[in-house]
């Protein structure tokens, strides 16, 4: 195939986004509330004031969602499970991430044909997980099997599986064709001078076994077609090789160049951010999930505020559409004592006890978790439902 068929210009790129955005979000209920944040702090901005508890304003997610959590690893090579995707962070209510949360596990186990009880359940569960994580957030929860399972997956993989899942080969090149567009002349000279930035030559050195003064070879550079938070924003992939190449996968590693867009997450007045949003994301990295943050760094790209980072074999999502009912709910306590322990980390110990109290007040009838939780999670639930068929039924008449 050629270039010219696989490869639209800069300036016909969104249309076709924008309808590769709507198939993803059309397969399920889940992917699309995934896919549809604005959503979500639309319905916040439009609750009375005072119907949620205002946590520590400590950073958030902001898209708190299954599939943003994960195995992460360090640049030492070791692995932990953390939050995956930091473009919405501010410093924040933490009532939010745990209501985004929420709201993704009960619509997974909606995908999953779980009954309703089992969300119940994973309500009750979160809640807990959530609440001892406040208690001791430097002890680490028991994980469940299923997150067992992804984690060993994720100690397992080497460069190979990436190659395989990214560039379809291990070849030093980056395949254009379904997930990669070829760059504009301008597009790429940008990404050369990019990379002549001593703090960018810094993050790819920065992983375990590469010196600092290894040289960097800028091999291939594309155009990457991922995620729905990402439409319309700048988003590229960039292989390099450092070093002479005599490592076992030749010195390869694969860069995620991504545009920092303005969150829509609403941040708590009066909190100083940066006011560069690649800034933002990385500092909120830094705070939430260290294993990513050290791997961060914020830079300019054609003007725009970007992000990028090292992606490593390791970095996995958890799916909780693949669990049964018993492991669902196991994964909702361990999930949600991860979000704990990235928010308590931030806290004074006076913090995390009043939060603590706070969470434990006006629980629903005959459910331990507190009534706002649940009550937001069911409206929610519902109004995703009914936007979710809707998004299906105008895919079907475009299609």
């Amino acid at each position: 195939m050629s270039k010219a068929l696989v490869s639209p210009l800069p300036e016909d790129r969104l249309a076709l986004l924008h309808q590769r955005r709507d198939e993803k979000m059309a397969r399920s209920a889940h992917a699309y509330v995934r896919g549809s944040t604005v959503q979500f702090y639309d319905w916040l901005k439009g609750i009375k004031r005072g119907a949620l508890p205002e946590g520590p304003a400590v950073w958030i997610c902001g898209d708190c969602h299954v599939g943003n959590l994960g195995p992460i690893a360090a640049a030492d090579g070791s692995i932990d499970i953390q939050i995956r995707d930091l473009d919405q962070t501010v410093i924040g209510n933490p009532a939010h991430d745990l209501i985004r949360l929420g709201l993704s596990l009960a619509t997974a186990a909606r995908s999953s044909d779980l009954p309703g009880v089992a969300t119940a359940q994973m309500m009750e569960e979160m809640t807990r997980g959530y609440e001892a994580a406040l208690t001791d957030h430097a002890k680490a929860a028991r994980e469940p099997e299923a997150v067992k399972l992804v984690r060993k997956q994720a100690g397992g993989r080497k460069w190979r599986h990436l190659a395989k899942e990214r560039l379809d080969d291990l070849k030093p090149r980056i395949p254009l064709g379904a997930h990669f567009w070829a760059l504009s002349d301008q597009e790429r000279g940008a990404i050369d001078r990019l990379f002549e930035n001593p703090a960018v030559h810094k993050l790819v050195t920065a992983v375990s076994g590469r010196a600092d003064d290894a040289p960097v070879e800028l091999l291939d550079a594309a155009y990457w077609l991922k995620g729905c938070s990402s439409l319309g924003l700048l988003r590229m992939a960039v292989l390099l090789r450092v070093g002479d190449g005599a490592a076992k996968n030749g010195g390869l590693c694969l860069i995620d160049i991504k545009q920092a867009g303005k969150p829509a997450a609403p941040p708590v007045p009066g909190r100083r951010m940066p006011k560069d949003d690649a800034k933002r994301v990385v500092q909120g990295a830094r705070h939430l999930s260290p294993n990513l943050g050290e791997r961060m760094v914020a830079a300019r790209l054609l003007g725009q505020p970007v992000v990028l980072r090292e992606l490593m074999p390791q970095d996995l999502k958890i799916e909780l559409d693949q669990f049964g009912q018993a492991e669902a709910v196991r994964s909702a306590r361990y999930l949600a004592s991860v979000v704990g322990a990235a928010h308590a980390r931030q806290m004074s110990k006076a913090d995390r006890r009043g939060w603590a109290l706070q969470l434990g007040r006006h629980h629903a009838a005959n459910l331990e978790a507190p009534n706002w939780l649940w009550s937001s999670v069911v409206e929610l639930s519902a109004r995703h439902e009914a936007a979710y068929l809707e998004h299906c039924r105008s895919y079907n008449a475009a299609a």
